[in-house]
């Protein structure tokens, strides 16, 4: 079957379209009329049609949502009303906190402190027990909620390491000599054949950095400044991040999160931080 048209020799046919064609063509056509009146289809302004079996995807979700929720609270409730020292002695309790509190992290504090949260550079360890601003179940559960330089939070925990020698405050020769005093209060052996740089380090720290971490450079966590004599730091304990930190300056950041998690699941975090090994 042809059409009658021709170029040389070519022939243009006149096939008919397959049966089964029209069969799918015919089926989806039934299908879609089918699916217009059984299910939400079609838009009408600020409403839609909802369909025969008014099946609503968002108020699944919401009912599904809610029933979760409840299940919850069953366990969450007594979360709210214990101690810490009670959850923690609860190994029924303790088992929800791991499991929740696991979730809670991955979901909001892992992208900076690691799955595992034992830190990064820039971001502390929560594993050990050198903390910034306090190990307490009290002072972590208050870091977390108001969280570190944070703009959300009025009530935000405060701190910045000054830059010395960028901002012009002490002279290279100053930043060089401290840094290798500090780099002595956890590596004593560093002074070795570098006794007149750590004797004016000495003085320079005494005169600028012991406000904040104290005559014996051991931190305060009133003002969220670390130990400088454990083997623990924040931005790398090697000379030359000891020195850069001096020079340049330190504000890290850590969002508040008062206004994404209630007190709840912030609690659970905290007995989860503690569990994982921070305990004071």
């Amino acid at each position: 079957m042809t059409t009658g048209h021709e170029w040389n020799g070519i022939k243009e046919l006149n096939t008919p379209v397959p049966k089964a064609v029209w069969l799918f063509l015919i089926v989806t056509v039934i299908f879609s009329i089918g699916y217009w009146l059984l299910m939400p289809a079609w838009p009408l302004g600020r409403t839609y049609t909802r369909g025969l079996l008014d099946n609503d995807q968002k108020e699944i979700v919401a009912k599904r949502v809610s029933a979760a929720a409840q299940g919850r609270s069953a366990w969450t409730q007594r979360i709210a009303a214990m101690s810490y020292d009670q959850i923690r002695a609860d190994p029924a309790l303790m088992a929800y906190v791991r499991e929740d509190g696991h979730r809670l992290f991955g979901d909001n504090c892992a992208a900076c402190h690691g799955m595992n949260a034992t830190g990064n550079a820039g971001f502390p360890n929560l594993t050990d027990r050198d903390w910034l601003w306090g190990g307490t179940p009290e002072a972590i559960a208050h870091t977390i909620a108001v969280g570190v330089n944070s703009p959300a939070s009025k009530d935000t925990r405060v701190s910045q390491m000054m830059a010395f020698g960028k901002d012009g405050i002490l002279d290279n020769d100053a930043v060089l000599a401290v840094a290798d005093y500090v780099k002595t209060l956890s590596e004593p052996s560093w002074a070795k054949g570098k006794a007149a740089s750590v004797a004016k380090g000495r003085e320079v720290f005494a005169a600028n950095c012991a406000v904040c971490h104290g005559d014996q450079g051991r931190g305060n966590p009133q003002v969220g400044a670390p130990d400088l004599t454990d083997r623990t730091w924040l931005y790398g304990g090697d000379i030359d991040a000891i020195y850069t930190t001096i020079y340049t300056g330190r504000q890290g950041e850590m969002p508040a999160w008062e206004h994404r998690l209630d007190p709840v699941d912030r609690k659970i975090l905290t007995v989860f931080l503690l569990d994982k090994g921070g305990k004071p």
